[in-house]
């Protein structure tokens, strides 16, 4: 198909990287940038940014409409992917597994309309809105054995230096619109500073800048060319590339390999709403009409049961649903949009000390009472939010009450289809993996059988479900030199306990470098 002239590339991105080990076992290498060098200064990134825009050229033919995102990226496809060996090998893999496909399409659905409006918005090649494939198979949760957390697996350092904040209410790297924006950001970059050179940036997006400009120095000094596949690069970069230019050839010539991608309607599906201020996320499903497990999955960014005291707060809403959602919200007060109840303080007690027992923050206790001072008084009566687990419903606004108590469920049976898993059976009833994994005496990465019958008890339409979303990841970690098991499990929120008996570690007295641990994480608690 002929290509449209102004939909091709001058701009750059900007992002983090890498894949996870529960979804892609052979895509588990993260970006390291912190530690590479010659990493730029936010003012260099920004005269990057600045001197990076040029011109659209103009159109030579209309731009066709289509039905089905996946069409529309195709029709865009412009980075030449060689038939060499490493193209070749990815490539085989991908077709081999179509299962694999519809599980991206599936994954992707609610997220991929988006990312190919904020891609052609910057005009840089469409081939951008695959990488979340490479990284992460579009899992929200994805996470990483190097912490690289989201869609586009943003190691920490790299959320920080693109403005993807993290604490304990929030973590940016997992925001699809947060995250979107600054692996773009940071993709045009890299683009800018690796001369123009398409293949390196997305290159360098893997392993860092520091490590790709190293090659490229090493090259120049010998006289050899400073191409992509001339670099002398870590292995998992050098396999990186050719998996995105694999699955580029797969879209383009479909037909010719027998593969299909599963179609994505081609409309705005979901719309950012500004909340404006904190707001308990039971309340916002239940004004939006949304079970809580459905709001999560759109907003993974989210660690805890509220957005964050400073924000951001915005939440990414159905398209359909937003309407009625922001009707609902105008008409609740500010200090109605949070679940709380009465505390009485008591001696010894102070701001922090509360926070802590109803896993909150002095300043979210602090601004619910409108308190000027961290100074209180015994016997003094205070609001203070309620988190998960601590829901005394007496105090709840009523409607939060139905999302708040606990429903009945009704027995279903699920017979499994071709290119189920329980993911996606999760998502289809909105029940989390481990439930499903435990109605039907399963491990959580059990592999299903066509036609196996799987139990699933689903609420009853009266009441919604707030069982959240699975956030567990299971990761393969090396052992490296100097680590203990105690500083592995500070490193993920984990216990020692935990760690020995995932990996049958009981006896064993010290850990060998180059040791493989199997640690099961929580993505939410890990900030």
């Amino acid at each position: 198909m002929k290509k449209s002239a102004s939909l091709v590339l001058t701009l750059s991105l900007l992002t983090g990287c890498q894949t996870l080990t529960n979804t892609q076992k052979d895509q588990s290498e993260i970006i390291n940038t912190a530690a590479n060098e010659n990493l730029a200064s936010p003012l260099d990134i920004s005269e990057a940014l600045a001197n990076s825009i040029s011109e659209p050229v103009e159109a030579d033919e209309p731009v066709p409409v289509f039905d089905d995102v996946w069409e529309r990226i195709r029709y865009q496809l412009s980075i030449p992917v060689p038939q060499n060996r490493p193209v070749v090998a990815e490539r085989n893999y991908y077709q081999r597994h179509q299962k694999y496909l519809d599980r991206i399409s599936k994954r992707a659905e609610p997220y991929l309309y988006f990312i190919v409006e904020e891609v052609e918005k910057r005009q840089i090649p469409i081939e951008i809105a695959l990488l979340p494939i490479v990284e992460s198979a579009f899992d929200p949760f994805g996470y990483s054995h190097r912490s690289a957390s989201g869609i586009w697996q943003f190691m920490p350092q790299t959320g920080e230096r693109f403005n993807l904040h993290q604490n304990w209410w929030y973590d940016g790297r997992r925001d699809i619109v947060q995250s979107t924006r600054a692996a773009l950001d940071y993709l045009s970059y890299l683009h800018k500073t690796l001369e123009g050179d398409w293949l390196n940036a997305i290159a360098a997006y893997n392993s860092g800048e520091g490590r790709v400009l190293k090659a490229i120095r090493k090259n120049r000094k010998k006289h050899l060319p400073t191409d992509f596949w001339s670099l002398d690069l870590p292995r998992e970069t050098t396999a990186y590339v050719p998996k995105l230019l694999a699955l580029s050839d797969l879209l383009k010539r479909q037909e010719e390999f027998n593969v299909t991608w599963k179609p994505i309607i081609n409309a705005q599906v979901v719309e950012i709403v500004d909340v404006g201020s904190q707001i308990d996320l039971a309340l916002a499903a239940d004004m939006a009409n949304l079970s809580l497990t459905e709001l999560y999955r759109l907003n993974p960014g989210f660690n805890r049961w509220a957005t964050a005291p400073d924000g951001p707060h915005q939440l990414l809403l159905p398209s359909d649903k937003a309407d009625a959602f922001k009707d609902k919200l105008a008409q609740t007060p500010v200090k109605d949009r949070l679940r709380w109840q009465y505390y009485t303080v008591k001696r010894g007690d102070t701001l922090s000390v509360i926070a802590k027992k109803f896993s909150t923050s002095s300043k979210t206790i602090q601004s619910l009472n409108k308190l000027d001072t961290h100074i209180i008084r015994v016997n003094q009566k205070l609001l203070v939010p309620l988190s998960e687990g601590k829901i005394n419903s007496e105090h709840l606004p009523k409607s939060v009450r139905v999302a708040a108590n606990k429903s009945t469920r009704a027995k279903k049976t699920h017979t499994v289809k071709s290119g189920d898993t329980l993911w996606d059976i999760s998502r289809e009833y909105d029940v989390t993996v481990k439930q499903l994994a435990s109605w039907n005496k399963l491990k959580t990465n059990s592999v299903l059988k066509l036609g196996q019958k799987l139990t699933v008890y689903q609420t009853k339409a009266e009441s919604k479900p707030i069982g959240l979303v699975s956030t567990t990841r299971t990761i393969t970690y090396k052992v490296r030199r100097g680590d203990s098991l105690a500083r592995i499990a500070s490193k993920f929120n984990l216990t020692v306990k935990e760690i020995v008996e995932w990996n049958n570690l009981s006896g064993q007295k010290y850990l060998q470098p180059g040791q493989k641990l199997k640690l099961k994480v929580d993505v939410k608690r890990t900030s």
